[in-house]
Parts: structure tokens; C-alpha cells; sequence
């Protein structure tokens, strides 16, 4: 029985080893470099993970890297298996065995030739032996004469990533690098004779470059953008146009990676509006050095959660860059791949028209599909003098990294009274209001008519909205003397707004629609009365205009003025 299965294995075998080889052979090229110490730097990378790996003289001083040969068929599959393996290229491709010259890799061996069909196994090479001599010292320098300037500048760049080299990157070979050599090869493992040979120039690049393993980066030509540049295509992947951004979105590998290429018709004028914009995106965090000129701007932010770089530039007509958005805490990888992209970056012929808008980008909280960035809160809040100085809830402005009013002004806190519910905010530039409060002097009648102006909807109206209601009582719940109770429903947005009277004079701010955790009526709301909040105003410093009552208002008038000293609070983060 065993004997017969053997004999059919064998006759399998044979019979399919007769049929490979009528197919035709071919390659599967997988990369190709302008520099043969490049070239075979990366073939012996290849060599410790893959079988059949070959180097060919591609001629005009081009050296290409291939597996094989193959039946067509079986180079399909194998094609196919090692690109879902991301071991080769995804941009792998099946070549003929002519095309290629004369062969570099393995060592010794002839022109591109059809060897005995041989299926690939795919498996992990043992790891090489530090010890082994791949050269000898004399070798390695004759080698390491061919590197180029910038080769050698490069290697001085690993070094120094590894903590071994710490001076000026000059390509110059000198004392302080081969110090820095010799370090690097006892550190690991090697004879330390300060001359790096071909596979530890090998080794030390595969360590620099383990950071950015699963990257995959190559270089990529956008034909509609007219840009040209290095991405990792491994962290985000393309997924639309919406002028002026060519969006490459998370793959999932690096969560909250993007890549935005920026192109547009423009002029000087649309750059700065360009700048300008970009600053309200949510991906541009307001923390960064920011660096405009006539022609060209950078914008850099960085918050918690991420790091967002920006760079463009007007040439010929065009504005062409880019947007590099990572996570946070990765930086060493971030800065790699920035570098990248930035040595890459090659703007040619071609714009995204500006027509190309998708359409589930059309949203006043969008800009070309990204969010603007919003406050983690807002709230309102007056105007309580000439110089600017602003009332609001204290809740509004708790544990805020950054406080605007009406989006514009910066403020900052002045006091705050927890117990009251209040807050000052003193405006960090010159602010002249519209209009300031005139505080009512005494008890206002009980149901008169009041008014509270405040932006309701957070901030999405331009202007204050009105809304009217009655006084219910001249205390709280609990008999607090300093609130009133008010009949009238309100939203969240308009905390820390003015509850006026009929002629326009304020009788109390609006508080948070919070009994302590008890569930009140829509319609049951409550102010700091006018008397408290003058307490916690004459301790910030502020005179506030008193008056004993005003003329009754028609509520367009009364409109007219409770909006133009109301104010739109915004906590950021």
C-alpha cells in the first residue's frame, strides 16, 4: 500500500514537472534601485526571508531585484500569496526573463537563465550567524568606496539614531565615524574594526528602518493633483477628491493616520485664505509654530491626541502641499515618515479642479469633507463694562485650555464664585462692546414680564436669540435671597445670559437648568439675582452701571439690545 502511493506521488510529481516546463518562465520583479550597494543591500534582505531571490543589471545604472523563475501560472500564485503576506511590494509585477541583464545575485552566478522548475516554499530563514566574516576588512572598504556622498551621509544618520555618532553629518568618514563604527559593530556582536561591512551596512539600515516596518512606503504620482511624493501607504490608503484635498484615509494599522495633498488654482490671496482656513480644521490643533511668507506657509499643532503638519506653496499659478495627521506619542515614526515625504514632495503640471466637491462634504461643519474644529463647550455670557469685561456661568469655563468670546477674542478668567455660579472674563486684546448691562437697583414685581437673551444653539446663529418668559418668584426652591425663580424654558446654550426686564435693565443671569439632580419642569429656570452678581463684579474690579428702572421697551428694541451685549462663550480643549 505504501509503495503505491509513493509511486503515484512520484508520478505526480513528474508528470507536473513535464507540464511546467512547456509553460513560459517568468519573473516576479519586485523592486528595482539606481545603486548596486543599495541594490544589494536590500537582495541580501530579501535572500534572509525569501527563496529564488535574484539581482539583474537592468542597464543605465539600474539594478532590478526578482523571484523566480516561475511557470506564468505558478508565478501568478506566487505573486498573489507574498503581496497578502506583504513580504514584496504590492506593486509587484510577472516579467519576462529577457528583459533582464546580466545577474549580480546570487554571486557568481550567469545571465537570467530558466533553472529546473522548483515550487517556492515560503518560510523564515534562520537568522544569520554575527560572527560570520561576510568580508574581510580590505573587502569592506572596497565596498564601502563605492557608496556615494549621500549613501554615506545616510549611514552617518543611522549612526547616529543609534546612539553611536553624535557629530555633524557630513559624509566625511573621519575619526568620530569610525569611533562610532567600531561602537555600533561591539554592540553588536562584531569584530569592532570601524569598517563597516556590506551586510552590517545591512543590518544597521534594517534597524533604522524597523520603525517603519508595515509602513510601506513607495512613492506615489497623482496625476489630477499634479504631485508627485513619498506616503505610507500602509497606515492610510487613497479614498476621494474634495477640492482642494486629495484625502487618503486610516487603513486601520495607525489609528487617526491621514494624509491630505493640497492642490488648488491660486494666488497670493488664496494661499493666505488657505493659511487662514486650514487653522479652523480640527485637524490642525492650535498648539504649533506656525510659518508664513508671501508664497508659502507651515502650520504644525499638536493637542493629546495628535500631531498635524502642514506645508504649501504658490508656484506658476498652483497651490500645491500636503497635511501629515499622526497619533500622538509616535513621534520617532511620525518624524521619519514626515522627513520622507518632505524630501519627496515634487509638485508637476495639473490641479484638482475646484468643481470637485463630494457630496456628503456639504455641511456648514465641513470643509472640503473635514470638520471644523468646534469648543468642547459652549455657553453665554454679557457684557458688564466698557473695557470688555464679560459675566457667565463658571461651569462654562472650568478646565478650559483655551476661552474665546464671539470666536474672535481670547479671554481669561478674572474670578469665579462657585457658590454663586459666576464668572468674570477679562478679554486678552482691546474688545469694545456693542452695549454693556445696566443692572436693575431692587427687587423687581413678581410675574412682570423678563427676557433671556442667549445663543441657544451654541454658537451656529450669528446673533443672540431672545427668548420670553415671566418671574415667578424673588428666591429659590430652598429660599435662596440670592436667585430668582423664572417661568420659562430655555436650552442649554443660553446659560450664563442676561435675564432682562421690560425696559431692557438686568435683573440676573441665567444659571445651569440643574436642582441638584432633581428633575424640574422644562419651563422652571433660575437667575443670580442682580444684587449678587454686583457682589461678585465689585471683587473682580469691575464698576457696574446701576439703575433704578428703565422705560418699557417694544420687544424689537429690547431685542435690539439684550443681543448686542449678549456674548458667545467657547471652551476649548
Amino acid at each position: 500500500m505504501l509503495r503505491n502511493l509513493l509511486f503515484t506521488v512520484l508520478a505526480t510529481l513528474m508528470f507536473w514537472g513535464q507540464s511546467a516546463l512547456a509553460q513560459e518562465s517568468v519573473y516576479v520583479q519586485i523592486e528595482a534601485q539606481p545603486s548596486l550597494s543599495v541594490a544589494e543591500d536590500r537582495l541580501r534582505d530579501y535572500a534572509s526571508n525569501l527563496p529564488d531571490v535574484n539581482g539583474f543589471d537592468l542597464g543605465r545604472g539600474w539594478y532590478g531585484i526578482a523571484l523566480g523563475p516561475y511557470p506564468r501560472d505558478e508565478a501568478g500564485r506566487v505573486l498573489r500569496s507574498l503581496r497578502a503576506q506583504r513580504l514584496i511590494p504590492s506593486d509587484s509585477y510577472l516579467e519576462a526573463p529577457e528583459r533582464y541583464g546580466q545577474r549580480i545575485w546570487p554571486i557568481g552566478a550567469g545571465p537570467a537563465a530558466v533553472p529546473p522548475i522548483s515550487v517556492p516554499e515560503i518560510a523564515t530563514a534562520p537568522e544569520p550567524d554575527p560572527q560570520a566574516a561576510d568580508e574581510t576588512p580590505r573587502e569592506a572598504r572596497a565596498s564601502e568606496g563605492l557608496l556615494t556622498r549621500e549613501e554615506r551621509e545616510a549611514l552617518q544618520i543611522a549612526l547616529r539614531w543609534s546612539g553611536f555618532y553624535n557629530s555633524s553629518i557630513d559624509g566625511a568618514f573621519g575619526r568620530g565615524t569610525r569611533s562610532a563604527m567600531a561602537a555600533w559593530q561591539q554592540f553588536n556582536g562584531f569584530e569592532d574594526t570601524g569598517i563597516l561591512t556590506t551586510a552590517q551596512r545591512a543590518e544597521l539600515f534594517r534597524q533604522y528602518n524597523a520603525v517603519l516596518e508595515g509602513m510601506d512606503i513607495r512613492s506615489i504620482r497623482d496625476a489630477r493633483a499634479g504631485i508627485a511624493i513619498d506616503l505610507p501607504l500602509g497606515a492610510v490608503a487613497f479614498d476621494r477628491y474634495d477640492s482642494p484635498f486629495a484625502h487618503f484615509e486610516p487603513t486601520g494599522s495607525v489609528e487617526g493616520a491621514r494624509v491630505l495633498l493640497i492642490s488648488q488654482p491660486g494666488d497670493q490671496d488664496r494661499l493666505a485664505g488657505l493659511y487662514e482656513i486650514m487653522q479652523t480644521l480640527d485637524i490642525v490643533p492650535l498648539d504649533g509654530p506656525r510659518d508664513r511668507s508671501r508664497d508659502s506657509f507651515t502650520l504644525t499643532g499638536q493637542n493629546s491626541r495628535i500631531v498635524s503638519h502642514t506645508e504649501a506653496r504658490l508656484d506658476g499659478g498652483a497651490i500645491k502641499g500636503f497635511t501629515l495627521v499622526w497619533p500622538a506619542a509616535d513621534e520617532e515614526r511620525r518624524t521619519r515618515i514626515l522627513a520622507a515625504m518632505q524630501s519627496s514632495f515634487a509638485p508637476f503640471d495639473g490641479v484638482l479642479d475646484p468643481a470637485v466637491i463630494a457630496e456628503d462634504s456639504q455641511s456648514v461643519d465641513l470643509v472640503a469633507g473635514l470638520a471644523i474644529r468646534k469648543p468642547k463647550l459652549t455657553a453665554s455670557g454679557f457684557f458688564v463694562d466698557p473695557q470688555g469685561r464679560v459675566a457667565t456661568t463658571d461651569t462654562a469655563v472650568a478646565n478650559c485650555g483655551r476661552i474665546t468670546l464671539n470666536n474672535d477674542y481670547s479671554a481669561e478668567v478674572v474670578t469665579s464664585d462657585p457658590s454663586l455660579g459666576v464668572a468674570v472674563l477679562r478679554a486678552t486684546q482691546p474688545l469694545a462692546p456693542n452695549d454693556i448691562a445696566q443692572f436693575r437697583d431692587g427687587a423687581p414685581r413678581l410675574q412682570s414680564e423678563i427676557a433671556v437673551a442667549g445663543f441657544s444653539f451654541g454658537g451656529v446663529l450669528p446673533s443672540a436669540t431672545m427668548t420670553f418668559g415671566r418671574l415667578s418668584d424673588l428666591s429659590g426652591l430652598s429660599g435662596e435671597d440670592t436667585l430668582t425663580r423664572l417661568a420659562i424654558s430655555t436650552l442649554d446654550g443660553d446659560a450664563g445670559g442676561p435675564v432682562l426686564d421690560d425696559g431692557g435693565a438686568v435683573i440676573g443671569m441665567l444659571v445651569p437648568h440643574d436642582a441638584g439632580g432633581r428633575q424640574l419642569p422644562d419651563d422652571v429656570n433660575f437667575a443670580t439675582n442682580s444684587a449678587a452678581l454686583q457682589q461678585v463684579l465689585s471683587r473682580a474690579g469691575v464698576s457696574p452701571q446701576v439703575t433704578p428702572g428703565l422705560a418699557r421697551l417694544d420687544p424689537v428694541d429690547l431685542t435690539a439690545k439684550a443681543t448686542a451685549m449678549t456674548v458667545l462663550v467657547s471652551c476649548w480643549e
